[in-house]
């Protein structure tokens, strides 16, 4: 069977993590990447699983259905495309995007917008906003991957004409380099 992927969304608690682990390990399942978040009192996590051959989707999905009820946990398991682009994958150079300024509506969409429109792909976006004109409240820090076929320049310079506009500073930077300088 193809590998599956499975996202589970609900009111937080500590063990979600655990009993899904858990419920997959008993199921035989290779776990082979995990993202979660909590946003506020809410629980997201996907998971990436390798199920034995033997095993359907609709096993997977009733096992944690049924090991999971008590929690009131929203659950959705699908088959995963995790077929390459193509004959050949272009590999790109990961940069992070961080503004830092007055909360404003829209501000996601309108950086979301120019990074779309160079035919970018955002990788992970955490946008922590806590309302009012303290500049240092409000954080956006964007990871994107630019392959060689992307104007590098007009990219960077669209993202700090638009953060000019909007009173916000912008950080522009490698991964590499963002991640030796918040090194703790």
């Amino acid at each position: 069977m193809n590998k599956l992927i499975i996202t589970i969304l609900g009111k937080d608690r500590p063990g979600i993590i655990a009993a899904t682990a858990t419920c997959l390990y008993k199921l035989d399942c290779n776990l082979e990447n995990v993202n979660q978040v909590i946003l506020q009192n809410q629980f997201s996590g996907i998971f990436l699983v390798l199920p034995p051959p033997a095993l359907t989707l609709e096993d997977v999905k009733t096992t944690l259905e049924k090991d999971l009820a008590a929690t009131g946990l929203h659950i959705h398991v699908d088959l995963a495309d995790t077929a390459l682009k193509g004959d050949k994958e272009v590999l790109g150079e990961d940069f992070i995007f961080t503004t830092i300024g007055p909360d404003q509506k829209g501000l996601v969409a309108r950086f979301t917008r120019i990074i779309a429109d160079a035919n970018v792909n955002v990788k992970n976006l955490r946008a922590v906003f806590k309302g009012g004109n303290n500049p240092q409240a409000n954080i956006m820090v964007y990871e994107v991957e630019l392959t060689p076929d992307i104007d590098h320049q007009a990219l960077f310079s669209a993202l700090r004409d638009k953060a000019r506009e909007l009173g916000l500073d912008i950080s522009i930077q490698h991964k590499n380099i963002f991640q030796a300088i918040n090194k703790i």
